[in-house]
């Protein structure tokens, strides 16, 4: 019996154009921005939202851990 060589298939690379990734890569940043700027300055130096202090203790925690004084 002869050994046929079996053809093994090659992966290709997927191609994702720019155009498809850059909305997804700004919407990505500015939620980003938006939640650095809640856990570190929205009321404490700055304060955007009349909350009553609501949004502050809701990230109170993440605040120490991250190392953003607030008190």
């Amino acid at each position: 019996m002869s050994q046929a060589s079996i053809a093994t298939p090659h992966p290709v690379p997927l191609r994702i154009p720019l155009r498809e990734i850059a909305p997804w890569a700004v919407f990505a940043g500015v939620l980003a921005l938006v939640v650095l700027f809640f856990v570190s300055t929205e009321a404490g130096a700055v304060e955007l939202l009349s909350t009553n202090g609501l949004v502050h203790e809701f990230v109170h925690d993440g605040r120490h851990l991250l190392a953003f004084p607030c008190h």
